[in-house]
C-alpha cells in the first residue's frame, strides 16, 4: 500500500544566512510537497532535480546508489530543513530523475520518530505515546562512576 505525506522544505544555508542577518526571512527558498511518497526502502530524502534547483541546493559529491533497477550514480546536495507532521530536521538530499516523486526514506522517519501504519499512513510512533523520542546510539560504554 502506498502512503504519502506533506513535507515542507527550506534551504538550510538560507536559514543560517537569516540567523546571521545577511538574508531576509522572506528570501529563504522553500516549498511544500503535498504528496511525497513514504518509501521505507529509500535511505534519506530524495528530490527530483527541478525541486533541488528551486531550493538552490548545491552539489557536494557523487555517489553510487542501489535502486530497484540497479546501481546508478547520483549526487548528494547540501542540507535542506524539512518538516513532516510538525516535526523538523536537517539532512543532505539525493537527486532523482524528474519523473520520480519526492521520497521520504527511513532515515527521515527515524529522525522524526515516525512510522507507517497500514490504515492511517504516516503517524507519530505509538510506542512513545505521541512524544517525540530520539535515538542515541553510542558505541561507548556508559558509566555512572566518576
Amino acid at each position: 500500500m502506498e502512503h504519502t505525506a506533506q513535507i515542507d522544505l527550506a534551504n538550510q544555508a538560507d536559514r543560517i544566512a537569516v540567523e546571521l542577518g545577511v538574508l531576509n526571512p522572506e528570501d529563504v527558498r522553500r516549498l511544500t510537497v503535498e504528496d511525497a511518497l513514504v518509501d521505507t526502502g529509500a535511505t534519506g530524502l530524495c528530490l527530483p532535480m527541478s525541486l533541488i534547483k528551486q531550493l538552490g541546493l548545491t552539489p557536494i559529491r557523487k555517489v553510487r546508489a542501489q535502486t530497484a533497477t540497479g546501481i546508478v550514480e547520483r549526487f548528494i546536495y547540501s542540507d535542506v530543513h524539512f518538516t513532516v507532521l510538525e516535526r523538523a530536521g536537517k539532512l543532505e538530499v539525493t537527486d532523482l530523475p524528474e519523473s520520480a516523486p519526492v521520497l521520504i526514506g527511513h532515515m527521515v522517519l527515524e529522525m522524526l520518530d515516525l512510522c507507517v501504519d497500514i490504515q492511517e499512513g504516516l503517524i507519530h510512533n505509538p510506542a512513545h505515546d505521541g512524544e517525540w523520542m530520539i535515538k542515541i546510539l553510542l558505541n561507548i560504554p556508559m558509566s555512572t562512576e566518576k
